[in-house]
């Protein structure tokens, strides 16, 4: 068996063990997560921390009770906006579409007072905070697409959380090179603090 088949298989295998753990209305999802959301939500769809099965939150000292877990097609099912900022890898501006963070963030159930922080990590432990005042407000998405492809890993992917830094006149002031430090690439975790 191929190792990206076999990673697949064991990813859907342990997620449809959870589905026993799970209050009625919430189903874990029927792909591999792409994006595991903790801390004040409401609707989970998957148990609490495992640290044979959550490795990588392990390392990252990443901890929770209850988490709800999105695959790329829950992810594509919310409506979804396109952006088109100006990237600072090659300076040209680019498509970026997804749904907008608070979307997402409502269909986990979060909490969403303006002062709420979203604290964003990507694979490489990288962290930022963002309010959801200010996703709300400068239009933050979770983008899956770039120029009309899913984006990979190993690139700016699969998951990308980010606003159109060209038209947020704050951001759009500084340098290109420095616009994007709050919006980290390869996302994979999203905790809500109240």
């Amino acid at each position: 068996m191929k190792k990206r088949q076999f990673l697949g298989t064991a990813a859907l295998a342990g997620l449809s063990g959870l589905s026993t753990t799970l209050p009625a209305h919430a189903a874990a999802p029927a792909g591999p997560a792409l994006l595991t959301v903790t801390g004040a939500i409401s609707k989970p769809n998957r148990g609490k921390f495992d640290p044979a099965r959550d490795v990588m939150m392990a390392k990252q000292k990443i901890d929770f009770e209850k988490a709800h877990a999105f695959d790329y097609a829950a992810l594509a099912a919310l409506p979804a906006v396109t952006i088109k900022p100006t990237l600072e890898y090659d300076a040209k501006p680019h498509t970026l579409r997804g749904p907008l963070l608070l979307d997402v963030m409502q269909a986990a159930g979060a909490a969403l007072r303006d002062d709420t922080r979203l604290i964003l990590r990507a694979v490489d432990g990288y962290a930022a905070a963002v309010t959801v005042a200010q996703a709300r407000a400068q239009r933050w998405i979770v983008a899956t697409q770039m120029d009309g492809t899913p984006m990979a890993l190993g690139g700016l992917g699969p998951l990308w959380a980010l606003c159109d830094a060209d038209r947020v006149p704050e951001l759009a002031a500084i340098p290109l090179a420095g616009r994007y430090g709050g919006a980290p690439w390869a996302l994979y975790h999203i905790e809500v603090r109240t």
